[in-house]
Formats: C-alpha cells, sequence, structure tokens
C-alpha cells in the first residue's frame, strides 16, 4: 500500500549520490518495522472496487505516512467523516501496529444489510497516548479496542465504493511507526517565583512531527515555536510561566525556521508580540534559543525577534546563560562519595583520566561520625550526609574546617532501612530528605538547607513509601522511589509552591509514574534538563540502565551499555560528563560519552554529582 525510500537518495538525482535504480525486485515494507527516521512512507489511495478489509487496511497504513494534510488518508473515509475526521486530536501508541478483525456478523434483520455496512474492531496493547497539546504520557500496558464502521457510498460516476463513516479522532500508531515519525524536544518556561533571586528555565518535554507535520506543512523547528508560544502543558502549567504575551503566533506564512550562515535565528511573530517589554523580550527569546539549541544542525548563536511593527529585541547564546537552571559551581565536574570510614570524599579527574579521590574540606571530610549517603549544594559550599545508620541528618560547609553542628533532622525508626533516604539539594538551595519510619513517614524540605526542617505534603501516595528522591535542578520536579505491595517504581511530582514566599506551603502534586515498563527500579538520577538515568528490572527481566525522559518516554539514547550489579548511579546536569554508578562487584565505574564503562575506584558508596 506504500513506497519507503531514503531521503539521502530520494534527491540522487540533484545530489548525485547514485545511479537510479532500473532493475530488482520490490520488495514491500512492513509499516510497523523499526527502521530509518529517515525512511519516508508515501500513502496511496484506495483501489477501485477495494473491498472493506482492504480498506481499512489501506487507512491503517495512510495514517503512517507522510500523507500533506492527510488528504490522501482522508479519501478512506465517507464524506461525512472526511470533513469531521481530526487527525491533530492526539495519538495512541500501542506495543505494536494495531491488528484488524471482523467483519462483525449481525443477526436478524441487521443480516441484509451485510452486503452495505460492516464493521471492524481494531485491537492491540496501549502502552502511551499523546494529547493534542503533543504531550507524552506512558501507560500501563492495556488493552485497547476500537471500531470502524464502513458502508457504501456513492463516488464518481454514480459507483459505489467502501468507505469508513466513523471513526475516532486522532492516530493510532504502532511504537515503531511513532519512533519514526516522532521526536521528543523540550520547550522552555520560567519557574514560577525567583530562584535564588533570578529566573530560571524549566524544559517541558513534548513531541513534534519528523521533518514536515501533515497537517501545519511546519518544518520541525517551526513546530517546536509554535507549541512554545502556546504555552506549557496542562501538567507543568501550575508551576510556570510564559513571557510570551497572550496570543503571540508565528506570522502568517512562517513554516520554516533555520539560523542563517552567521548562527542567527530570526523569528516573525505577529502583533500581539510588540506587547512584551525590553526585558521580558529578552526572556522571550531565551526561552526560544533553549528550545531550539539541540534541534539544529548548527547551534543557534543569537535569536532576533520581530514584532508586527520590526524588531523587537535580541539575545546572545552567552546572555542566555544566565537564565540557565544548572547555574551550579564553576567547578561542578567531580562527583562525591563516601568511602570506606565513613568520610565524604571528590574525585579529582575523573572527567579525562581514572580520577583521584580526596577528602573534602570540613568535618565531613574528617569523618568525626561515619557518614552513610551524601548529597553535596549545587554551589558545592556544603553538603548534607547522612549517618552510617541512616538516623541523622547533618549540614557542614565545605569551604572552612570545623565541628560537626547538631543534626537538623532525627529519625526515630527501629530499622535503619526504615530511617532517612539519601539527601538532595534542588536549583534553589533547599535541601530535601525522607523519613522512612512506618510509624510516620514524612517528607522534608529545609530552606536553605538550615532551620526548622517544613514537611511537605504528598496526596498522591495512595499508600505508597517514599524510598529515595532526587530534586531537579530547576526545582519544580521531583524523582521519587515508591515501593508498594513489593514493587518499586518510578514517579515524577510537580512542586507546587504556595502562600508567603519566605514560609510557602509546599506540597508535591500530580504524582505520574514514569518507566512503567519497570517493575523494580532501585536507583536514580536526573541527568540534564528532562532525563533521568534509571537502573532497574522489567518484569520477568534482568536489571539495565537506561535514560528516561521526564515525561516518562524512552530517551533516544536507549539503553547504555550492560553493567554489573549497580546499587547507585550519579549523573550531572552537563550532559556531557561522565555517567557514574557504584557497582557491588566492580567498585565505582565511569561511562564517558562514546567510551565503555571503566573502572574509577574499587570502593566506595553513596555516588552523587552536586544536587
Amino acid at each position: 500500500m506504500r513506497i519507503s525510500a531514503l531521503l539521502g537518495c530520494g534527491i540522487v538525482v540533484l545530489a548525485g549520490c547514485g545511479a537510479m535504480p532500473v532493475s530488482g525486485d520490490v520488495k514491500a515494507v512492513d509499516a510497523s518495522q523499526p527502521g530509518d527516521s529517515q525512511v519516508q512512507v508515501y500513502a496511496v489511495a484506495p483501489r477501485e472496487g477495494a473491498p472493506p478489509a482492504e480498506i481499512v487496511d489501506g487507512f491503517l497504513e495512510s495514517m503512517t505516512s507522510d500523507d500533506p494534510a492527510f488528504a490522501t488518508t482522508r479519501k478512506y473515509l465517507s464524506a461525512d467523516a472526511r470533513r469531521t475526521w481530526r487527525p491533530g486530536g492526539g495519538t495512541t501508541v500501542l506495543a505494536q501496529a494495531p491488528n484488524r478483525t471482523g467483519p462483525l456478523l449481525h443477526d436478524g434483520a441487521d443480516r441484509a444489510n451485510q452486503d452495505k455496512e460492516a464493521t471492524y474492531t481494531l485491537t492491540g496493547e496501549k502502552v502511551a497516548e499523546v494529547d493534542a497539546q503533543s504531550s507524552y504520557r506512558p501507560l500501563a500496558p492495556t488493552d485497547y479496542s476500537q471500531t470502524l464502521h464502513l458502508v457504501q457510498e456513492k463516488v464518481a460516476e454514480g459507483k459505489q465504493e467502501w468507505r469508513i463513516d466513523v471513526v475516532p479522532d486522532g492516530l493510532v500508531l504502532g511504537q515503531s511507526d511513532f519512533k519514526r515519525l516522532y521526536r521528543s524536544v523540550n520547550k522552555y518556561f520560567f519557574a514560577a517565583g525567583l530562584t535564588n533571586g533570578r529566573s530560571t528555565l524549566v524544559a517541558d518535554p513534548v513531541y513534534v512531527r519528523n521533518r514536515t507535520d501533515p497537517v501545519t506543512r511546519m518544518d520541525t523547528a517551526a513546530q517546536t515555536v509554535r507549541t512554545l508560544l502556546a504555552g506549557p502543558t496542562d501538567w507543568l502549567r501550575p508551576v510556570v510561566d510564559s513571557r510570551f504575551p497572550e496570543g503571540t503566533a508565528l506570522r502568517k506564512g512562517v513554516t520554516a525556521l533555520a539560523p542563517d550562515d552567521q548562527n542567527v535565528l530570526r523569528v516573525r511573530l505577529n502583533g500581539k508580540a510588540d506587547r512584551a517589554g525590553r526585558s521580558a523580550c529578552r526572556m522571550m527569546a531565551a526561552q526560544v534559543l533553549y528550545t531550539l539549541r539541540d534541534l539544529t544542525s548548527a547551534r543557534v548563536e543569537r535569536v532576533e525577534l520581530e514584532g508586527g511593527k520590526g524588531s523587537l529585541c535580541a539575545l546572545d547564546a552567552d546572555d542566555a546563560a544566565a537564565f540557565s537552571a544548572d547555574n551550579g559551581s564553576d567547578e561542578a565536574d567531580s562527583p562525591y562519595f563516601i568511602n570506606d570510614k565513613g568520610q565524604v570524599e571528590r574525585i579529582l579527574g575523573a572527567t579525562d583520566g581514572p580520577g583521584t579521590p580526596e577528602p573534602v574540606t570540613g568535618p565531613l571530610g574528617a569523618g568525626t561520625v561515619p557518614m552513610g549517603s551524601v548529597g553535596v549544594a549545587r554551589d558545592e559550599e556544603q553538603a548534607a550526609a547522612v549517618s552510617a545508620q541512616g538516623q541523622s541528618l547533618y549540614v557542614s560547609s565545605l569551604e572552612a574546617e570545623g565541628e560537626l553542628a547538631e543534626p537538623l533532622v532525627t529519625s526515630t525508626a527501629k530499622k535503619a532501612a526504615d530511617r532517612l533516604s539519601p539527601p538532595s539539594w534542588d536549583g534553589r538551595g533547599d535541601l530535601w530528605v525522607a523519613d522512612r519510619d512506618p510509624a510516620g513517614p514524612r517528607l522534608l524540605r529545609l530552606a536553605g538547607g538550615a532551620g526548622e526542617p517544613q514537611q511537605v505534603r504528598v496526596p498522591g501516595l495512595d499508600g505508597a513509601r517514599i524510598e529515595a528522591l532526587r530534586m531537579s535542578a530547576d526545582g519544580v520536579r521531583i524523582a521519587l522511589l515508591l515501593t508498594k505491595d513489593g514493587r518499586t517504581t518510578l514517579n515524577i511530582g510537580r512542586v507546587e509552591r504556595r502562600g508567603s514566599s519566605v514560609v510557602p506551603e509546599i506540597s508535591v502534586e500530580d504524582l505520574r509514574q514514569a518507566a512503567p515498563q519497570l517493575t523494580d527500579v532501585t536507583a536514580i538520577s536526573w541527568s540534564g534538563r528532562s532525563r533521568l538515568v534509571v537502573v532497574g528490572k522489567e518484569e520477568g527481566g534482568v536489571q539495565q540502565v537506561r535514560y528516561v525522559q521526564a515525561d516518562g518516554s524512552t530517551s533516544g539514547s536507549g539503553a547504555l551499555p550492560g553493567v554489573n550489579q549497580v546499587q547507585s548511579v550519579a549523573a550531572a546536569d552537563e550532559e556531557l560528563l561522565p555517567l557514574m554508578a557504584e557497582t557491588a562487584g566492580d567498585g565505582i565505574v565511569k561511562l564517558s560519552p562514546g567510551d565503555n564503562w571503566q573502572t574509577v575506584l574499587q570502593q566506595g558508596t553513596s555516588l552523587v554529582y552536586p544536587g
């Protein structure tokens, strides 16, 4: 029903990359087979006299194509359905391409109409949904069932042809087709309120069409800016703001965006953008720059915005760095760990070589109290550590010697495994820790890593216990390992702050499960702005280390090279720094980009980067 062609040789006449084949067999390409993302699929119109089953199959095949405006796809529909079907109404992602069964046989009086109408059922295993905002949501595998109704309809010259007259809105795709047709991108908004006195950007992952979108006819960059101007997704909306005035959109006719030969990107907006002041305009430009920085083949060094009356403002990439949420220490490239004596050490030079351990400055490095886990503030001026038996949380300077202060949090649980979790710092300088005491479990926040701990509400726990946590650099998302009924899963929550800015009421809202395919997750770490490294097992499977997006989708980086018996994992905000892991057999190991795992130290626990 369709023909696939590689883009690279699809322009062979222009580029001369090879000769046009004139002989050889024609081979069918399965719609749902994994393949090169550069494969284009062209829809084929229904043939004259096609039976109902062929119409259904052709319609499903056509949905996986790059059909402009889905014009050919609509030819499988009746006149009424053709006008009302909305392919942009969302996407249902199945584990495999949908199965078609039917036709459904009728009894009694309906049997007489079986040569005039037919009903088919589409079935499969639903694993994810993408809504009209392009927001991805993974699902525990569930049964999918949907019906298509067909009728005989008059076409040209009075002929009767089978057409689909009842069809659900949106697309239904197998996983491999979805990954071929769509790609994950981050659009950026500002965290509500100030972080350490400055506005910081938060990544909001969405999926856009590879190459040209059939509905809008926009290229990938223009699609992404279009979703940015539409505002944040519903899940993130309560905790972020956009600096674009309401109603701002790309100027009519703008369907492609690309930097010029000076790496300057000019974005033409409608007249609504003219209402933005100078400061807000520069923040708008920062949103565009961060949103497009990983999309175009050439790095965008400068963004220039134009409104309805001409030039609005411009922003260079170097100036946009001030809005980054991961603005930590200039030397935040070294991981920390706890040695066999309970002392906190830093691994120097791990980026370029095997690394050299060195005790940190202050009482945590001296080891007056043996520690079991550690968390280092992103500015690397102080660290928090939990005692070896998990009972007490201490905070200490990493810049000055002195005595270890009294613990700020103490757990009264009887068992060490029920006491305090490893601590984590957010980009606002706040410290977070969970007390796992069955008699009184608590999620706690210490503003600035000091003072009285504040209990944080987590209304969506539903009886689950927090085993571990990791705060994002932007401070508006928290990754939680939750245990319930003997299973530990990864969940992402939204951190909401209400009331006074001095002592706000804080809660973790709208928990959603990420990586639902992993039934036993043992370790997590943020890796960049909207990606996590996850260690876990699938049902009946073996341990694996993989990247997962913050929306729960599988990262394009996919599974990582195998490493045995991983107990903890540490990734940096800067994705080019090595991924570190603590293993039971090989000690502390690292994975540099494009390399294999290498041993760094034979012993060490509680491995972390700042944060």
